[in-house]
């Protein structure tokens, strides 16, 4: 799951960027509007986390023209208005969630992970043939064996388990398990398509996991 983080506040936003990559988010920060603007035109985010008084366009701006361009990414609004009135401008602007500040960031990763089980694609539980992935709990299994995954290996079967049966390129996977900052054609992936295939597939003649050459990657029901 690939998150944008849009605050001003260098503390709290380096506070919330950290607990988020710990929960195994890819996280992409930005400082102000113009920074939010340009991320969101060439990323695929599952969730925008949007301070309302950021440094020009502000959050609520961004927010009225991402949905007046038919953007329905959720958007968790940040603020330290505490009225009423400021919440209920905030959600019908299209928000999907409002959290005043001061807040615990425990609730608000409990938020994050409310708002990405409402999501469609955001299924809790996500299998093909005998492999199962549970979202909640982070658990894996093979034939009803766990197995153990590292943060990235996870984030990639999560993606390539969303799509199944659908060819996912590089970039998309990059797109979806890191942040802006890495670079789609190091051979980060292939290493851990490697890892997570003798996981998954072990010895077994038919497989899951596929490479495309020159394509990318395909998680297959073996019963095709």
């Amino acid at each position: 799951m690939r998150i944008l983080l849009v605050e001003d506040e260098a503390s709290l936003a380096n506070a919330l960027q950290e607990a988020l990559i710990d929960e195994r988010y890819a996280v992409d920060l930005a400082p102000d509007g113009s920074t939010a603007e340009e991320l969101m035109a060439v990323n695929d985010y599952d969730l925008v986390i949007l301070d309302w008084t950021i440094p020009a366009p502000t959050g609520i701006d961004l927010l009225h023209a991402w949905r007046r361009e038919g953007i329905e990414t959720p958007v968790m609004m940040l603020t330290g208005r505490q009225q009423v009135e400021d919440r209920v401008d905030g959600l019908d602007s299209g928000a999907d969630d409002y959290l005043t500040k001061p807040f615990s960031i425990v609730e608000l990763l409990a938020r994050v992970r409310s708002l990405l089980r409402r999501r469609g694609k955001s299924l809790q539980q996500l299998s093909t043939d005998d492999l199962c992935l549970e979202r909640a709990s982070r658990r894996v299994t093979v034939a009803g064996q766990e197995i153990s995954l590292a943060p990235k290996e996870f984030g990639i079967l999560e993606y390539l388990l969303s799509r199944s049966d659908e060819l996912v390129s590089r970039t998309e996977l990059a797109e979806h398990v890191w942040d802006d900052a890495f670079d789609a054609m190091s051979n980060v992936i292939d290493v851990l398509i490697y890892r997570l295939r003798k996981k998954i597939d072990g010895g077994r003649e038919a497989k899951l996991l596929h490479t495309i050459k020159g394509a990318g990657y395909m998680l297959k029901s073996r019963r095709q």
